[in-house]
């Protein structure tokens, strides 16, 4: 048999039977697929008849001037796959990619692939430096620095350079008076690693904003260079076509279950990681089952990333498996209103110490707004439907007051979008997982995850591939802390 006879025949290979089977939250109708699926595998491999008709096929393509065997529609095996291909995941395989063209197979799975329910895509797309932790700065202000290049980065041959319409009028945070010394420490840190930050007394920011109602506010935070906005749809499409030219392979499927060995845990601070999965299971648009072996997996499912865990046996297991993944969707309601006679071009970013922003909306006098609403507040998730009524109580006194123009607005539409939101300290949950060597994680941004997907996207593939940190040490943003329960909190929660 030839070489490519070989290869072929060995690109087909499936698991033996040291592997077994869990899953959970699967429904019993996919449990069933998966059973009849891996019936057939074994008859299949059991079987003279499977190399017989793989030859048979092989040469009717020669015969035909095919030499290539048609490209799967799931593969069977990829060195790296990525869960989610929203824009963590296609900036990650996008930077995995471009480091190695041809080096490697990179698969995203995503069930998702309009993205109807995508948090990249219901987005308020903002970018700011003004974080109160050093990694958070760095990651922002490398991804301010790739947006301002966004065109010679992710231009595609033959195709228009994408348009992601950055609006570089940054962003203005205002405190009360107990809200000052925060602002201060804030202001010294980002000052200090690069970022372009000036602070405010109240006549300045009057002076400066004359739209602005200045009552009860001691100090403003104005970022007035590298923030600002931009259409996140513009973004997660130009890194989503890049990836795919680079070679990388989009699956419509949804992951439902894993192959893993079965190792016992070593127990304590320092256990090594004794589980190894290397199969998944992909169930295809039209409901069939597929297995793909892989190398290395990322999960970068954004509000769902919990649900792949769980698959894992992560936070359902005894060691290291007994703590959960604590991620979970939490609903945003966005609002849209027009004001002719509203603040212009000159308008950052607001964001008033209630935790309201508004910011424009192209030029015509449109806006858009919201607020996190508060523990008592949160809204089911069950669906993307829109409360206006909490635009009315929550969202519209706060605005009014803080921009009196806007006392009689109207809302002319919404829509809600979801936060992967990290219930531990409301930060990224990065890395690998202490109990699988070859299983990463980029998830839990809590709402600030789109602004520094370009800094992300590098940072895991020098993980991967270098096995360590060049760019940014993310080190502080591992697992680990959740084990350990050392929350890491960020102050500049919007």
């Amino acid at each position: 048999m030839n070489k490519f006879s070989m290869n072929f025949l060995q690109r087909t290979r499936y698991f033996n039977n040291r592997f077994f089977f869990r899953t959970y939250g699967v429904s019993s109708e996919d449990l069933e697929k998966i059973k009849k699926f891996k019936e057939e595998q074994a008859k299949i491999m059991g079987s003279n008849k499977r190399t017989i008709n793989l030859l048979k096929d092989e040469f009717s393509r020669y015969k035909k001037g095919k030499f290539y065997p048609p490209e799967p529609k799931v593969p069977k095996y990829s060195e790296y796959v990525i869960i989610g291909g929203g824009i963590m995941g296609s900036s990650i395989a996008y930077a995995l990619k471009n480091r190695a063209p041809d080096s490697f197979e990179v698969t995203v799975i995503e069930r998702d692939p309009k993205y109807t329910r995508s948090s990249s895509a219901l987005s308020v797309g903002g970018i700011r430096q003004q974080f109160s932790l050093e990694e958070n700065i760095k990651l922002s202000l490398y991804s301010a620095e790739f947006l301002r290049n966004v065109k010679q980065h992710l231009s595609v041959l033959d195709d228009d350079p994408p348009d992601i319409q950055f609006q570089p009028q940054g962003y203005l945070f205002l405190a009360t008076e107990d809200g000052v010394e925060q602002m201060l420490q804030n202001h010294k840190l980002q000052r200090e690693i690069g970022a372009k930050v000036e602070l405010l007394k109240p006549n300045h920011l009057k002076q400066k904003f004359p739209w602005l109602n200045v009552e009860g506010i001691a100090m403003g935070s104005y970022g007035f260079e590298n923030e600002g906005w931009f259409d996140p749809w513009g973004l997660l499409s130009a890194f989503k076509k890049k990836a795919c030219s680079l070679g990388a392979q989009y699956v419509n499927g949804e992951v439902i279950g894993f192959e893993f060995e079965n190792h016992s845990l070593e127990r304590g601070e320092d256990a090594k990681p004794s589980y190894q999965a290397n199969y998944l299971y992909v169930k295809d648009e039209v409901g069939e089952i597929h297995c793909v072996e892989f190398g290395f997996l990322v999960i970068a499912a954004g509000a769902y990333s919990a649900d792949v865990a769980k698959l894992l046996n992560i936070g359902q297991g005894d060691g290291l498996l007994s703590v959960p993944l604590p991620v979970e969707p939490r609903k945003r309601y966005v609002y849209v209103f027009n004001c002719d006679s509203g603040p212009g071009i000159n308008m950052p970013l607001l964001i008033d110490p209630t935790g309201t922003y508004v910011r424009r909306e192209g030029l015509g006098g449109k806006y858009i707004c919201g607020r996190s609403p508060a523990p008592n507040e949160e809204p089911d998730v069950s669906n993307l439907e829109v409360d206006y009524n909490f635009f009315e109580s929550s969202v519209w006194p706060h605005l009014s007051k803080r921009i009196p123009i806007f006392d009689c607005i109207k809302v002319s539409s919404a829509w809600a979008g979801y936060y992967d939101y990290n219930t531990f300290d409301q930060n990224v949950l990065f890395g690998p997982h202490p109990a699988y060597p070859n299983i990463f994680f980029a998830t839990g941004f809590s709402g600030h995850g789109i602004q520094m997907a370009p800094a992300i996207g590098r940072a895991m593939m020098e993980l991967l591939i270098d096995k360590t940190y060049v760019t940014i040490d993310l080190q502080r943003f591992h697992l680990n802390r959740v084990f350990h329960n050392a929350p890491l909190y960020e102050q500049h929660i919007v």
